[in-house]
């Protein structure tokens, strides 16, 4: 087979619908007459009618992504992932799946399963113009980005075998002076970010010491859904966002799908004593404003309202996706004094979004998943007393002042 940058992507559909594989074909043969398309060529290079015909095709077709269904006879879309996982673990999986709640916590499932990622069928598929254009603008760009993540993944794999040892990532370490104390996390996230959130929130403690406020590019279906399965394997809360929820530390808010989240001020100080100096209160601001980088919600309206909240006590993190949605949100908190992290191309299932932080020199540090938690507890722990410190500090307190200088001159 030539080289991926001297032929179309070949893209393997796997359907029980005949309209719905009708609707693929469609799709693809369109764009390979639109000359106009940025994106790179495309071919649908088979179809398959369940389960088991998917796996033989895979095999027998090598294409470059799979576009998988999940309900099909003989074998549906999770058992097929589940031994694509061991047969072909490198192959990008972009699951189709109904817009209904069912479809929704199927299709998280299937995320945790090893599916990088997905789209949602069109409502009425016998309505082959709006089928076609709802397709075109999930799928295509999807199928585009993961491939060329792919590619660089096994360039880069190559190029640490050929030369006999890993390619270094930026250290770990983060600064943890010369900043404000940490007073918010906020975190953006696209494309492979339900699977790197699942990895990342069940190693947050308990007592983590300050708020958490999520942005997944979701519908809204599937971020309720989002929120109820994380919620149940995490030490902190896990909630879908709500207008003017309390912002404290113990919860993690995830905006809800069809609208932006923004932090705003709440009605005065809170009361800190952990060591760290008195935060503002907020809460949740929720709004339907248009787009931001075609996205609602946008990762870059919780960056700007967090710089503009919590000026450098804002940690900004910016995690797997495609596109630079979060980029200029990051840039403000670089700005106002806080931390950017990003994630690093290795460990992200499309390197756009932190890509873009990285390339733009804003990033304190780009990081594996598997030492993202550990960075997170560093730094919003710097400048902090520990447990153990405060209840030091208080029984000190309690001692007379005599007793505390007695032996001491």
């Amino acid at each position: 087979m030539k080289p991926l940058d001297e032929r179309p992507l070949r893209i393997l559909a796997a359907d029980d619908s005949a309209v719905m594989r009708g609707v693929m074909g469609k799709l693809f043969r369109t764009h390979a007459e639109d000359r106009s398309s940025e994106l790179p060529r495309m071919e649908l290079c088979g179809v398959a009618q369940d389960g088991v015909d998917c796996l033989e095709a895979v095999k027998r077709l090598m294409p470059d992504v799979l576009v998988l269904d999940l309900e099909m006879p003989r074998l549906n879309g999770l058992e097929v992932l589940r031994r694509l996982q061991v047969e072909n673990p490198g192959l990008p999986v972009i699951m189709c799946s109904a817009h209904t709640e069912r479809g929704a916590r199927s299709t998280l499932e299937a995320l945790a399963c090893g599916a990088a990622d997905y789209v949602t069928k069109p409502a009425e598929q016998r309505d082959f113009a709006s089928a076609m254009l709802s397709l075109s603008q999930q799928l295509l760009p999807r199928i585009a980005a993961l491939a060329k993540g792919a590619k660089r993944k096994e360039e880069n794999a190559v190029a640490r075998s050929g030369s006999g040892s890993a390619l270094k990532v930026p250290s770990s370490a983060v600064p943890t002076k010369a900043f404000s104390p940490i007073e918010v996390v906020v975190i953006g996230l696209s494309t492979g970010g339900p699977s790197a959130l699942e990895q990342l929130l069940p190693r947050l403690p308990a007592d983590f010491p300050v708020p958490v406020l999520i942005v997944q590019h979701m519908p809204k279906l599937f971020t309720g859904a989002l929120a109820e399965r994380l919620d149940k394997s995490c030490a902190l809360r896990v909630k879908e966002a709500y207008e003017n929820a309390m912002i404290r530390p113990g919860t993690i808010w995830l905006a809800p799908g069809d609208a932006h989240m923004e932090v705003g001020p709440g009605n005065g100080l809170t009361d800190r004593h952990d060591g760290s100096l008195a935060g503002r209160s907020s809460r949740v601001r929720l709004h339907r404003r248009e787009p931001l980088n075609h996205c609602r919600p946008a990762v870059d309206y919780l960056f700007f309202s967090a710089a503009r909240m919590y000026g450098a006590s804002a940690l900004a993190l910016v995690m797997t996706g495609m596109g630079a949605d979060g980029l200029d949100g990051a840039r403000a908190v670089h700005e106002s004094g806080g931390v950017v992290l990003a994630q690093d191309e290795a460990s992200s299932a499309v390197w756009g979004m932190p890509g873009k932080v990285t390339e733009a020199g804003i990033a304190s540090a780009t990081l594996p998943l598997v030492e993202i938690a550990s960075a997170l507890k560093q730094r919003v722990n710097a400048g902090r007393l520990t447990k153990m410190d405060t209840a030091h500090h208080a029984a000190s307190a309690m001692v007379p002042r005599r007793e505390m200088t007695d032996g001491l001159f």
